[in-house]
């Protein structure tokens, strides 16, 4: 029975010491222990504390089933491969084999490091001295993961110059396939009993094998996605289709370096990748946002978009005329011929923009752009997917059940038929926590809300000496919001933008008593124990943006269907938003800590009930000095 392995005497109890069997971490693994055997669909919440990787991995090696596990991160990849799974092997004296793979741009791509090395004269000083830092590490890595360069940034210049792309990728043509780090990491991961990736790279992996092209992950028994709260965005965007201009900006680079080496006879090739790259840029300027998202159906009413999109078409012909004329003299010329067929088609689709059932959106950033085609519903897809693979499906997350119902995700993902299970909080909310919805605050729309907020929590975060999250639902409110309180707070502040979210985090976590402000990347994926973090405020019910057009394309297809989108679309996924941020709170049994959600909405509206009922059970107030009360007796 698969209880003796968590109970008192079982296998995990010998190697953690004092250790306490978890009544909801055997409920979980009893559960998925009976979809394995039956190649069932499983839904579980459970909160973190729970155990759930184990709870999951326990089952999935003792019945000797190829399993691939999914997160929604690269930290918790790396967390359950270096740490977890080989814990729980050693404790199951497993002799299974695991593989952690990650997707290519993630991979030293040591023939286009050589490239660099022959193209030194045209890059700028950060590049050369990272050159030398990479240059140094290939010649002793194993992974060829370009996370443990040492001292090289997560955004360094140098990172798109030495890992590949699957459009600038020579596969079988390269002359380095047979020492190709990531060929390596993927021959692995085919041999594996257990595969950790992340839901990117695993809907990657359905892609290719829906195109026909060779395969990344082996055929599994049972699928786990953690985090599966991701599953619906991540996959919609991997069933569309995108083209972004960093694609384009490569593609030109790839063909200048060949009108400086292979095509240096060809006059023409330059003037190509030069005129595409102008094109681009132009075609970037033209949007009217400098960041942001938008309606690409929209554009097409505006002349000078469509005079950008006209020169663009253009270029994109002259480029691939140019190079179908020096089609054979080399790998890299027929390959950068295949990239502009490609892009091409791809951009032909994005102007068809009349078909339903999908939305046509672009997203700005200061310097690029990504035109995109999104299915509006992927249930059908997903489904599909599912009765082809004769597996076990997993979907676990602490973050799944609105109003303790699962119909929302169901209906998303296509899980008609799944088992599911709501597990019982590890923590007592009762007296670890309390919920705050502060008294006499305006609507959020009100101009003066940061004023007002800072005048009402101020005095909150001081008495709790910092450690505290400032999460906002807006990059203007964090603006707003750490102008004012940087003007009366003497503690340590960090916002959100100064510098990478990792450094942000470290420094917090350092100081002990800092207040970090900042927006929806620190909504999910922090775990802060103790009492460096024991207060959570969150400005307002997190609700998309109404100006976000893959959310009005949704919207417009409720609609035509019947349905409330408000209820339907909107309200659920504030819901699960919402219990993301409040998630950061409580992290272990010992936590404490008070959470502030300043939008009377919650309270005033038919439609708060269903946020409340969503949150863990805990004390609720209205007043300020109730929180003031609590967190002084729970400081001492």
């Amino acid at each position: 029975m698969i209880e003796q392995y968590f109970l008192s005497g079982g296998a995990l109890a010998k190697v953690i010491d004092g250790y306490t069997a978890r009544q909801p971490q055997i409920d979980m693994a009893k559960a998925i222990n009976s979809v394995i055997t039956s190649k069932g669909n499983l839904i579980v919440e459970a909160e973190t504390g729970t155990g759930k990787t184990f709870a999951y991995l326990i089952p999935a090696l003792i019945n000797d089933k190829t399993t691939i596990i999914s997160t929604g991160s690269k930290n918790l990849q790396e967390q359950l491969f270096n740490r977890d799974l080989p814990f729980i092997i050693a404790a199951l004296n497993s002799k299974a084999k695991t593989a952690l793979l990650k997707g290519r741009s993630n991979y030293l791509c040591t023939e286009r490091l050589t490239r660099l090395g022959r193209e030194t004269q045209y890059q700028n000083q950060a590049i050369l001295s990272d050159y030398v830092k990479v240059k140094g590490w290939s010649n002793i890595t194993i992974s060829g993961d370009m996370s443990s360069v040492p001292g090289l940034k997560d955004d360094a210049e140098i990172l798109p110059l030495v890992t590949s792309t699957n459009d600038n990728c020579l596969g079988r043509d390269c002359p380095d396939y047979d020492d190709c780090f990531l060929v390596k990491a993927r021959r692995k991961a085919l041999d594996a009993d257990i595969v950790v990736v992340n839901h990117h790279l695993y809907f990657a992996d359905l892609n290719v094998k829906d195109s026909g092209f060779g395969r990344l992950l082996p055929d599994a028994d049972v699928i786990v996605f953690d985090e599966a709260h991701q599953i619906p965005d991540i996959a919609s965007a991997y069933f569309g289709k995108s083209i972004t201009s960093k694609q384009i900006q490569a593609l030109c680079k790839d063909v200048q370096y060949l009108g400086r080496t292979d095509l240096k006879d060809s006059i023409q090739v330059t003037k190509a990748a030069n005129g595409l790259a102008n094109a681009t840029e132009d075609l970037r300027l033209s949007f009217s946002m400098e960041s942001g998202r938008g309606n690409w159906r929209h554009l097409f009413t505006q002349q000078a978009v469509m005079k950008t999109i006209i020169r663009f078409q253009d270029q994109l012909d002259f480029i691939y005329e140019v190079l179908k004329l020096n089609l054979g003299r080399t790998e890299l010329v027929d390959q950068c011929f295949e990239r502009v067929v490609e892009i091409k088609a791809t951009f032909q689709q994005i102007m068809a923009v009349n078909n339903t059932g999908e939305s046509y959106w672009y997203e700005c950033t200061k310097r690029n752009f990504t035109l995109n085609i999104t299915p509006l519903n992927i249930a059908e897809r997903f489904s599909a997917e599912q009765a082809k693979s004769k597996s076990a499906w997993i979907f676990t997350s602490a973050t799944l059940a609105v109003d303790n119902c699962f119909s929302h995700y169901r209906q998303q993902m296509g899980l008609a038929d799944a088992k599911e299970l709501i597990l019982a909080s590890p923590f007592d909310y009762q007296k670890q926590a309390i919920l705050c919805v502060p008294r006499n605050i305006p609507e959020p729309n009100d101009p003066n809300i940061a004023r007002i907020l800072v005048e009402k929590l101020a005095p909150i975060i001081i008495a709790n000496k910092g450690r505290c999250f400032f999460l906002c639902t807006s990059h203007y409110m964090i603006r707003q919001v750490a102008s004012l309180l940087q003007q009366q707070l003497t503690m340590p502040i960090f916002v959100q933008g100064q510098d990478n979210k990792q450094v942000l985090l470290d420094q917090f976590i350092e100081h002990g008593n800092a207040l970090l402000i900042g927006t929806y990347s620190f909504w999910e994926g922090i775990d802060v124990r103790g009492q460096t973090l024991s207060c959570v405020i969150i400005d307002k019910l997190p609700f998309a943006s109404p100006d976000d057009p893959l959310l009005q394309a949704r919207i417009e297809d409720c609609q035509r269907k019947g349905e409330d989108p408000f209820s339907a679309l909107q309200i659920p996924k504030a819901v699960i938003n919402l219990k993301q941020g409040v998630g950061r709170l409580i992290r272990d049994v010992k936590d404490t800590g008070c959470v502030i959600i300043c939008d009377t909405r919650i309270v005033s509206r038919g439609y708060g009930a269903t946020f409340i009922n969503s949150l863990p059970d805990m004390p609720r107030t209205r007043d300020i000095n109730t929180v003031l009360s609590f967190i002084k007796k729970t400081n001492n």
